[in-house]
């Protein structure tokens, strides 16, 4: 089964081939991606990278976590869900800003 890690701290000279390439010795790699920012395309400093074996990414995590990448040092870990329950934000009732309203004349 795959196995996706979140890569944080990232330079941002790194791309996804060098990403890639980073990851590469540890096993089968299906994607390795540097999340860029839309209206700029610059990296965002994190990026993701998936492993076909899970015992290939547990080893890249003990081997890459806090070590040298491009400069600065990088963090890996398994990368978390989204969430797709809507996320954080909402402050229930009737919220928001300014209140509920109410008669106001």
């Amino acid at each position: 089964m795959s196995k996706k890690l979140f890569v944080g701290s990232l330079s941002w000279n790194t791309d996804d081939s060098g990403l890639q390439q980073a990851f590469a010795p540890f096993g089968e790699i299906s994607e390795a991606k540097v999340i860029t920012d839309r209206d700029s395309g610059r990296s965002r400093g994190f990026g993701f990278v998936t492993f076909e074996d899970e015992e290939a990414a547990d080893k890249a995590i003990a081997a890459l976590n806090d070590t040298d990448l491009d400069g600065r040092t990088i963090r890996v870990n398994v990368a978390q869900d989204k969430r797709r329950d809507g996320g954080g934000g909402g402050g229930g009732g009737r919220g928001g800003y300014g209140g509920g309203g109410g008669d106001r004349w």
